[in-house]
């Protein structure tokens, strides 16, 4: 395969890119694994402003990402709570891979400000890039990329 010769139009790093690639979007994403799920918990812990968050949290939902749930606390009118879907908790892996990154190469020097664990263990959790025969990839040349099913070829 000749990379340059088939058409990216329907690509899924894009599209998923058109659904979270932006810095709230994944910040909102970040804070609904950690278990904040109330509009103004996420405001307050991150810091963006209202109208973003609206618009971020429209967008998720939209696309399947995160669901709403009714709730109300004693003597408010009821508010929606946010909650991943199945389409949502499949982007745990990207984040904790986001991460990593940013553990390796953005690090404060005394160290990452949070960790994640295996809740049953106690290690750490980290994203692994391995083909379904069970091989580990070390570097993006031990793979490559060949036409799928819906591979559209370049027209010249």
């Amino acid at each position: 395969m000749h990379w340059l010769d088939y058409s990216t139009d329907n690509c899924s790093i894009q599209r998923t890119l058109d659904v979270v690639g932006d810095k709230w979007s994944m910040i909102v994403l970040r804070e609904l694994f950690n278990g904040v799920c109330r509009f103004d918990q996420i405001r307050w812990h991150t810091g963006i402003s209202e109208p973003v968050l609206s618009n971020r949290l429209r967008r998720l939902v939209d696309a399947e990402v995160l669901e709403t749930v009714p709730y109300r606390e004693s003597g408010r009118r009821t508010r929606q709570e946010y909650r991943l879907t199945t389409k949502g908790r499949g982007l745990y892996p990207v984040l904790i891979a986001l991460m990593q990154w940013g553990d390796q190469y953005r690090i404060d020097p005394e160290g990452p400000a949070v960790t994640v664990q295996h809740r049953e263990c106690g290690n750490p959790v980290e994203a692994i890039v391995r083909c379904t025969g069970g091989h580990d990839l070390q570097h993006p040349r031990d793979a490559q990329a060949v036409p799928g099913p819906a591979a559209r070829a370049l027209q010249r």
